[in-house]
C-alpha cells in the first residue's frame, strides 16, 4: 500500500509543481471570468429594466421584423431618397403634361406605401381617389415625418410641420 502511495505521489509531483507555480494565473483567469459573468448579468438586467420602462414590446408589436431580412427589400434610405426626388418633381410639375404628372404622383404614392410598410404604418392610398387620396397622402406624410423620415413640403416656400 505504501509503495502504491509513493508511486502516486511521484506521478502527481509535476502536476503539484505546475499548480503551485501557475496558481496566480489560474486565480486571475477565474476572477476575470467571474467579473465578465457579473457584468453580462448586470447588462441583461439593465436592458430588461429599460424594456419595461419604455414598453419596448408595445413599440415594436405592429412591426414585422422579418420584413427587414427579406431578400430584394429596398433599403429605407433609398425609399426616402426616392420620396424626396419624386416630391421635388411633384412640386415642379408646371409646364409638364397631365400624364407625366399623374405618373409622378403614382410613383410617389408607391414609395409612400413602401415606406409605410417598412415602418409598420397603416395606409390606405391604394383604396382612395381624388381629394380623399390627397388627404390620406398628407396624413401618411405626417406619420412618416413623426417616425423620423423628413419629406419635402408640398410647396417650396412651405416648411413641413407634421407633428
Amino acid at each position: 500500500m505504501t509503495l502504491t502511495l509513493a508511486f502516486v505521489a511521484v506521478a502527481c509531483l509535476p502536476a503539484a509543481f505546475a499548480a503551485l507555480f501557475c496558481a496566480d494565473e489560474i486565480i486571475d483567469r477565474l476572477a476575470c471570468r467571474w467579473a465578465e459573468w457579473r457584468e453580462g448579468r448586470r447588462e441583461r438586467r439593465t436592458i430588461a429594466q429599460l424594456d419595461r420602462a419604455i414598453e419596448a414590446d408595445a413599440l415594436t408589436r405592429d412591426i414585422d421584423l422579418t420584413e427587414f431580412d427579406r431578400d430584394g427589400r429596398r433599403p429605407l434610405e433609398q425609399v426616402a431618397a426616392d420620396l424626396r426626388r419624386l416630391g421635388g418633381h411633384r412640386r415642379a410639375a408646371t409646364g409638364r403634361s397631365v400624364v407625366w404628372h399623374g405618373a409622378v404622383i403614382e410613383a410617389y404614392d408607391e414609395r409612400l406605401r413602401a415606406a409605410c410598410q417598412a415602418l409598420g404604418i397603416p395606409e390606405h392610398l391604394g383604396e382612395l381617389d381624388g381629394v380623399d387620396r390627397e388627404i390620406e397622402r398628407l396624413r401618411v406624410e405626417g406619420l412618416l415625418h413623426a417616425a423620423g423620415l423628413t419629406l419635402p413640403a408640398a410647396r417650396p416656400e412651405q416648411r413641413q410641420r407634421h407633428r
